[in-house]
Parts: structure tokens; sequence; C-alpha cells
């Protein structure tokens, strides 16, 4: 049995606002209003918005992963759509199918759930990989193709995909082309004291993660402020300087002794494009090596493999990355 949950957009989607700026820094505040903490998922949402990406959020269950993805999805007025992944999921339940009519004796096609601005995808590696593999065409050309006919899917898209880090039994784990898909990977901690303890304050005041009316989040942003943001972003100023800054991390991680697989091209690329979406957010109109720092975790942990000795003497992605980070100079 598969579960698809529908939510639509608004009637009535704001207008792009006079400073699209403005309208998704407000995003972060008004998530707030369902979701204790995760500022750093959070952003890192609206950086694929904004990159035109898909983010693989990771963390165990009980942090909040999908509220917060419908809570975004709230508060920008978009389409989202939440499929369950289970170990029977057909491919035909992801992107739809050929469904026959026996009063017009004809063949009509019945969209599947990934036609939506935000598609949830949750626990993705729950499915095996026939079904995964199925998300490849819509992630990266904005399409499926279903008896030889391709069909658009709606601008904005966004894969949001949560796998559980430590549960290990019964899943499929995602192949390196899959993961290359994405554009981030998101880790979501555990609460602090301080968090944790809001929460419970929250629902114990009668907070109810399934109305999100009754939390108070209401629509802050729009397509079109994306839209309108992601134009802005393209007239962005990076220095050669920068471009060689993120060369040479990316080609660092290809010569890491604890690495069996680096950061491909298009790794550097996706990191070019994270990094000018967090300068713009920042308020600036160019692209500093801070930038690029700020991004590299999120962009490149899960474009790595370690090597089977590494992973053994505890060697993680994330400090084989901040080691590369550590020791490439960065221009001034």
């Amino acid at each position: 049995m598969t579960e698809q949950v529908s939510t639509p957009a608004p009637a009535t989607a704001p207008a792009a606002s006079d400073d699209p700026r403005a309208a998704l820094t407000a995003l972060r505040a008004e998530i707030a209003k369902a979701v204790v903490g995760q500022d750093a998922a959070v952003t890192g949402l609206v950086v694929a918005l904004l990159c035109g990406g898909h983010v693989l959020l990771e963390g165990v269950p009980g942090v909040a992963k999908t509220l917060l993805v419908r809570t975004l999805s709230t508060a920008l007025s978009l389409e989202t759509k939440r499929i369950q992944f289970t170990p029977d999921l057909m491919p035909g339940d992801v992107t739809g199918s050929l469904v026959y009519d026996a009063r017009t004796a004809e063949f009509s096609f019945q969209p599947g759930p990934v036609f939506t601005n935000l598609l949830l995808a949750d626990e993705i590696n729950r499915t095996p990989p026939k079904t995964q593999s199925s998300l490849l065409e819509a992630m990266e050309e904005r399409q499926v193709t279903v008896d030889g006919e391709p069909r658009r899917l709606p601008v904005p898209f966004l894969v949001a995909a949560t796998q559980n880090p430590v549960e290990y039994e019964g899943t499929y784990p995602l192949p390196e082309a899959q993961l290359d898909r994405f554009l981030l990977k998101l880790v979501l901690p555990l609460p602090d004291r301080d968090q944790e303890f809001q929460v419970l304050t929250r629902h114990a005041a009668g907070f109810d993660p399934r109305d999100l009316a009754a939390a108070g989040v209401r629509p802050v942003a729009g397509p079109a402020d994306v839209a309108a943001a992601q134009a802005l972003i393209a007239k962005l100023t990076v220095s050669p300087e920068v471009l060689a800054y993120i060369v040479d991390i990316c080609r660092a991680t290809r010569q890491s002794p604890s690495l069996s697989i680096g950061v491909s091209p298009r790794g550097a690329t996706a990191l070019l494009n994270t990094s000018r979406a967090w300068a713009w957010l920042a308020g600036r109109d160019y692209v500093t090596p801070d930038d690029v720092k700020a991004l590299a975790l999120p962009t490149l942990r899960h474009r790595i493999q370690l090597r089977a000795e590494a992973e053994m003497e505890g060697v993680t992605a994330d400090s084989v990355i901040q080691a590369v980070l550590a020791q490439t100079p960065a221009p001034r």
C-alpha cells in the first residue's frame, strides 16, 4: 500500500513583491511558527529553490523533516504532494501511467504525484532501485516520459527526499548517479535542550502539526518571487579567483587518500550555483570565498565516496571536506 498526500496551493498565490530577497528571507520567521530550530535546513531548502535543485534530507525520525517541507510549501504558496516510499511502490505510482477508458475505448494519461511543485519523497531509500530511478528523468530533465511521450512538470519543481541514517534493514542505498542529482544533502540534527523544551511547550499549548493554518503559517512569498530572485542571481559577479578556488577544492577531493570517488565537474557547478544563491541572500552582488566555504559541506558531502579502510577508521565525508577546505588556499 502506498500513501499519497496532496496539499494544493492557495487559490491566489502572492504576486511578486518589490523586494524578493526580503520576501524569501521572511520564510525563516514564518517557518519558525511551526518548526523549532533547523535554520540551516530552512536556508538550504531556499537555496535549492533559487538554484532549481533538489534536496536530500537526512535525520532520525521525529526531527520535523516532513513538517519542514509542508511548512515551506505553505509559506511559499506551492502545491505539494507526498509519497511514502515502500518496497512495493512501482515506477508508475510516481510518474503516472496510461489508464484504459472503457467508455471511449482509449488510453488516457493519469498524472502521478510527481506532477507538483514540491514533491516530498518520504524514506526514498525504502523502495527498490527500479522505482528510485523513475525519479531520475524528472529530477534532471523536469519531465517524465510515458509511452514514448515526454510530459513537462510544473515550474518550479523540487524533490525533497528524506532518509533515515541509522535504520538500514529493508533499505536500498541510493546509487551514486541519483545522489549526484541532489543539489544539497542537509543533515537535520536532534534539537538541543532549549529547543526541545520549546517543542514540548508548543504541544502542551495545543499545537497540531497537521494544522498549519492554526499555527498562523501563511504565504509570505510565491513562485513569482522565486523567479524574480533567480533572474537577479544570474547577474551576480563571480571573479576568476573564486572560480579557481572552487575548481581547486573539487580537484583536491579527487586526490584525497581517504576517497575512492571525488567531486565531479557537476559537483563543482553545483557549488558555484549554491554559492551565488547564498551570496544573493546575504545581500551582495558578488561571491566571496566565504560563500563557497559556507555551502561546501551540504553541496559536496553526498558526491564523494569513502574508501572502506578510511570508513573503518572513523573518517566521515564531512571531515574529508573540512580538511580539504583547510588545506586549499583561499583567494584574498
